[in-house]
């Protein structure tokens, strides 16, 4: 400890320029001293030498008064900072910017000391509050031989920036380069047994993670209000961030992808991973890019909201999802202004989804599948859909639904694609006693007409008329009498 203390007072020592002030006062009190002294001789006033060197002497006392004064006024204020400063520098601990030696241990000391708590303070449920700590990685490029991991202890208020992190050839492949994870730590108690919260404000930010297909990248477990924001992680193995229990993560202004690429990759057909996996409950992603892995976002938790991400990662067409909310019975989740590319959304019984303002390009769809079939509270709408003219559906059922309720997909605009609705309008006209209007080719649920609204027009003529059946999805008006009519129909597959 006593090292990183001297070399952090070294590194506040050589920012100041105040010894050059001292120089220089000095230096002005000698030609002063010579300058008496010299005049002193001229004028017979001292005897020989006598004189000169009495201003000479009197010159050096004063510099060295000076010197002195100033050097302990420096360490004194140095001391104090080094001894307040809340921010560590990994440097100081010996961690190589280079990225020539493993940095690991050196990191980890530097994340120890920034969890010795400055005061007894703390935060939600009793996590240790550490004063807005810093980890700093002074924009090096450090490579890591194992996970750099948040202590069992817990704590809030810290900040890890300004850097790149690298896995060795031969780190864990179960293991991600930052672990906020008390059981990964060897930890299980906890500072929050009640809620089983150990990190609470923790920001990650301004980080280029390269795992070197050797693990992830983040991963956040029983945490509170993590932020992971303007990052670039690649050559994941497994996750980009992978979020476990707790509530409110954050993921914003951040770049995935397996591989480097800018699209229209040739090994685009190999690629596996997940770029963002959320296993737990309010979370929110949000500007964010995946432009490689077999799955954008995986979503096994409810009540998370995605806005603004633009998914490539793996084209449908590949075997690969954008968005796959693997939450069936309970769903909760919002997608808004998102950027489907070639890769599309799939949500299984989903219950209280919304999707809406999103562009899907290249045949990128939403597909509804089945479990125990069950789809309630679904709104799908306002979205714009550009496929390739091969007839794919902008939303599709993969198996049966017995149950649908509260269903909407509606006032969605396609080219190059067929368009689904759970609702429908359109007309007939002829001549004769019965009208059928055919919606099987625009109504998404088949078989399943909820309501049925229309009028039938017939000049003078003033027949009886019913609705006769629904079958099939065609809608079919019959009179009593036959008459040149035409009949408007619109139907709902909701029933209510």
């Amino acid at each position: 400890m006593k090292n990183m203390e001297a070399a952090r007072r070294g590194r506040r020592g050589r920012q100041g320029g105040g010894l050059l002030l001292v120089v220089l006062a000095a230096l002005l009190l000698l030609l002063l001293a010579l300058a008496r002294g010299a005049s002193a001789w001229a004028h017979g006033g001292l005897a020989g030498g006598a004189g000169e060197r009495r201003y000479m002497d009197l010159a050096m006392r004063r510099m060295e008064s000076v010197r002195s004064s100033f050097v302990a006024r420096r360490e004194l204020a140095t001391s104090t900072a080094a001894s307040s400063s809340r921010v560590y520098h990994v440097t100081d601990y010996g961690a190589d910017p280079t990225g020539g030696a493993d940095a690991t241990a050196a990191i980890n000391s530097a994340i120890a000391d920034a969890f010795r708590r400055p005061s007894n303070a703390t935060m939600t449920g009793g996590i240790p509050d550490l004063g807005g700590a810093e980890i700093h990685l002074d924009g090096g490029s450090y490579l890591l031989k194992g996970p750099l991991s948040l202590p069992a202890s817990g704590g809030s208020n810290l900040k890890i920036h300004s850097g790149s992190l690298r896995a060795a050839d031969d780190f864990p492949t179960d293991r991600y380069l930052i672990e906020l994870s008390a059981k990964a730590a060897g930890g299980g108690g906890g500072s929050s047994p009640a809620m089983s919260y150990y990190y609470e404000y923790v920001t990650l930010r301004d980080l280029m993670l390269d795992c070197n297909y050797r693990g992830g990248g983040v991963r956040v477990v029983d945490s509170l209000r993590v932020g992971v924001d303007n990052c670039y992680v690649v050559h994941f193995a497994t996750d980009g961030v992978a979020v476990s229990g707790g509530h409110e993560t954050f993921v914003r202004n951040t770049f995935l992808g397996q591989h480097m690429t800018a699209g229209g990759d040739p090994g685009e057909r190999s690629f596996t991973g997940t770029g963002i996996r959320l296993d737990g409950n309010d979370n929110s992603v949000s500007d964010v890019v995946v432009f490689s892995a077999a799955t954008g976002i995986m979503v096994t938790g409810g009540a998370n909201a995605i806005s603004g991400v633009h998914c490539y990662n793996k084209a449908t067409g590949f075997g690969g999802t954008g968005i796959y909310l693997k939450v069936p019975g309970l769903t909760q989740t919002w997608i808004t202004n998102c950027y489907m590319d070639y890769t599309g959304i799939v949500a299984e019984d989903p219950v209280l989804l919304h999707v809406s303002g999103s562009f899907f390009l290249g045949d990128a769809n939403v597909v509804l599948k089945a479990v125990n079939g069950v789809a309630r509270g679904v709104q799908i709408v306002g979205n714009l859909f550009n496929g390739r003219g091969k007839g794919v559906d902008i939303v599709e059922l993969d198996g049966e639904f017995a149950t649908v309720e509260q269903v909407y997909v509606a006032q969605n605009a396609a080219t190059g694609m067929t368009v689904r609705s759970t609702t429908a309008r359109a007309a007939a006209e002829g001549n004769g006693s019965s009208w059928t209007v055919d919606f099987s080719p625009v109504l998404l649920f088949p078989d399943r007409i909820g309501h049925v609204q229309y009028s039938l027009a017939a000049g003078d003529a003033f027949p009886g008329h019913a609705l006769r059946n629904v079958s099939g999805n065609r809608v079919v008006i019959a009179t009593d009498a036959a008459v040149s009519a035409t009949v408007h129909v619109l139907v709902d597959q909701n029933s209510s």
